[in-house]
């Protein structure tokens, strides 16, 4: 058995990478997330130079909690919008340019990540903003886009910001 909470964090540099194979689709459905970072702005690069010249910034990380309050903190994010979840998977399944949609692993991956962003957020419960927020991230590396979008060069990012338009959205007011 692994601890509780098992996280597994990895990165990616697609430069240099000749050689090595891609990984299928049913190996990238099982990261929960897939997120494009890209290069820091001049000044947030001028910060991460003078902190990493005047210390050693891995001694200096502090854990923000325990093993513990993070699976206390998980049980606390039960209020989800399922219905608006599994409407915007499923139009996943059903656009006429993907041809492969998003898997139910995705559907919890969806899930677990809008709870941590509303957590994040202060709220106990998922607000359709806390999916918004983290759709395309969950669903960019999980489906797959058909030869008729790629020879019209519509990405796979811009598919899923299509489907979030075109599904409605719940209203949810807060409990407070």
């Amino acid at each position: 058995p692994v601890p509780k909470p098992f996280i597994v964090m990895a990165t990616q540099n697609p430069a240099g990478s000749a050689g090595t194979q891609l990984l299928p689709q049913s190996q990238m459905d099982r990261f929960s997330i897939c997120l494009q970072i890209g290069y820091p702005e001049q000044n947030e690069e001028i910060s991460i130079l003078k902190g990493r010249l005047a210390e050693n910034t891995i001694e200096a990380v502090q854990p923000v909690l325990n093993a513990r309050q993070l699976i206390q903190l998980q049980k606390e994010c039960q209020n989800i919008i399922y219905g608006y979840i599994v409407a915007l998977i499923h139009a996943t399944r059903n656009h006429h340019l993907i041809e492969l949609g998003v898997s139910p692993r995705g559907t919890l991956a969806l899930t677990r990540m809008a709870q941590a962003r509303a957590f994040l957020h202060g709220f106990h419960y998922v607000r359709p903003e806390d999916v918004h927020s983290v759709f395309c991230d969950v669903c960019t590396h999980r489906i797959l886009i058909s030869s008729k979008a790629r020879i019209s060069k519509v990405s796979a990012y811009s598919i899923l910001k299509e489907i979030l338009a075109a599904t409605p959205s719940p209203s949810v007011r807060s409990r407070h």
